[in-house]
């Protein structure tokens, strides 16, 4: 099979969708099928294949991520991926590649899956003045019901997704398919005990000391001004507990701010961004992993630390329950006090207790990895391709582009032709 993942954002960006996607290819691949990656770049006014990825011109976003928004119409885009002849096209995002992703599946009549990444709600700050939010926020469930009905099957990592949809009007059922993680980047064996000792020496960590820690992007939409207020109502210094904030984003100086406000700042740290594989060194340094996040659907950042033994702290989202079972791969907490009490309580474990915890966690997430990702999306794959091929017995083949369909996808080609 034939599979063109359209993403806007890819390596050397790290982020969930990209590491969704490259997981999603890894797995597809090693199965023995045949993946193009179609994804934008700002670097460059040509499109070009390398490495299995069709790049394409891309203008710079700055506001929203590390995306660049590429033209959705493009004639060199469409002939490179009919040569490709796939038979699945599957969108993970919603802009210019999005777009076309949507439209050349149409053209080429081949089955269109959509994965809702992320609940645009929360993000919405991103783009619009807080007073053009409610306006903002009617035409992007319009924009998500346009999107929704063209897809032939819908996946999410969550039941979030599905309540999101279903708010916007679209009526089709969510096929969830939980996040990946990275198992052989991500476990205890990949650890460097010399750069361990390193971040300790660097962030003053000491052996008594119970180091809980988040990791990713600070934006509000993490919470993580809520992490600091619960902390600082709760944690007391003879406690021996620390935060440690690992990343970065547009709320980390007022995070920063914030944490000096309510004089948690000797017991916060934030590391600003590491890269992704520093992670786990990180990760090695710190007792448990915490979010009070309510927009996260299935955080990769909190597989990635589960993978290499790390119980969680989660506030409670009734639409993401059952991700965190308590006292097998972590612990929930409603506010501030149970927080704390759930800190405390793994802090009075006791030395074999904690072990035995982190093996619970570990293999929490073992199967969690590219392949159960791959086999989770060839069901749907294989569920669409059959619908097609009778389809295409009753109504015929694939048609050859229309004259208007040529004129368009031309008139909006960027490419410098030679």
């Amino acid at each position: 099979m034939n599979i063109a993942l359209f993403t806007e954002t890819y390596l050397p960006y790290i982020n969930g969708v990209v590491t969704h996607v490259k997981s999603l290819k890894d797995g597809l691949e090693r199965a023995g099928h045949k993946v193009l990656v179609v994804s934008a770049d700002i670097n460059t006014h040509r499109h070009y294949i390398e490495n299995g990825v069709l790049w394409c011109p891309a203008k710079e976003f700055k506001r929203f991520y590390d995306y660049g928004l590429a033209s959705p119409v493009s004639l060199k885009r469409l002939r490179m991926i009919k040569r490709f002849k796939p038979d699945i096209i599957h969108i993970h995002n919603e802009f210019g590649v999005g777009l076309s992703g949507i439209a050349i599946a149409k053209i080429l009549k081949v089955p269109l899956v959509y994965t809702l990444h992320t609940m645009y709600d929360d993000y919405l700050y991103y783009i619009a003045p807080k007073p053009l939010i409610p306006v903002v926020r009617r035409f992007s469930h319009r924009y998500f019901r346009f999107l929704g009905k063209r897809a032939a099957a819908i996946t999410g990592p969550s039941p979030k997704v599905q309540e999101f949809l279903s708010e916007c009007g679209v009526a089709k059922k969510v096929n969830v398919v939980p996040n990946p993680v990275e198992l052989d980047k991500f476990q205890l064996e990949c650890v460097d005990q010399e750069k361990v000792k390193q971040i300790k020496e660097k962030y003053h960590i000491q052996d008594d000391e119970l180091i809980v820690c988040f990791c990713g992007r600070l934006g509000r939409e993490k919470s993580v001004d809520v992490l600091l207020d619960y902390f600082a109502q709760t944690v007391d210094r003879a406690d021996k507990i620390r935060l440690l904030v690992i990343g970065e984003g547009p709320s980390r100086p007022e995070l920063e701010e914030q944490a000096r406000k309510l004089k948690i700042d000797d017991v916060v740290t934030f590391t600003g961004k590491v890269m992704h594989d520093e992670l786990v060194n990180y990760y090695a340094c710190c007792n448990l992993y915490v979010t009070t996040s309510l927009s996260d659907t299935n955080s990769i950042s909190m597989l990635e630390a589960m993978a290499t033994g790390l119980p969680v702290l989660h506030r409670f989202d009734k639409l993401n329950e059952g991700q965190i079972v308590m006292g097998v791969n972590g612990y929930i907490f409603y506010d501030a006090e149970e927080m704390y009490s759930q800190m405390l309580k793994y802090k009075s474990l006791s030395d074999e207790q904690k072990l035995a915890l982190r093996h619970s966690v570990i293999e929490s997430v073992k199967k969690s990895g590219q392949e159960n990702l791959a086999h989770y999306l060839l069901d749907v794959y294989h569920h669409l391709e059959v619908e097609n091929e009778n389809h295409s017995k009753r109504h015929g083949k694939k048609r050859k582009l229309s004259v208007f369909e040529l004129d368009v996808f031309h008139h909006g080609d960027q490419d410098k032709e030679k």
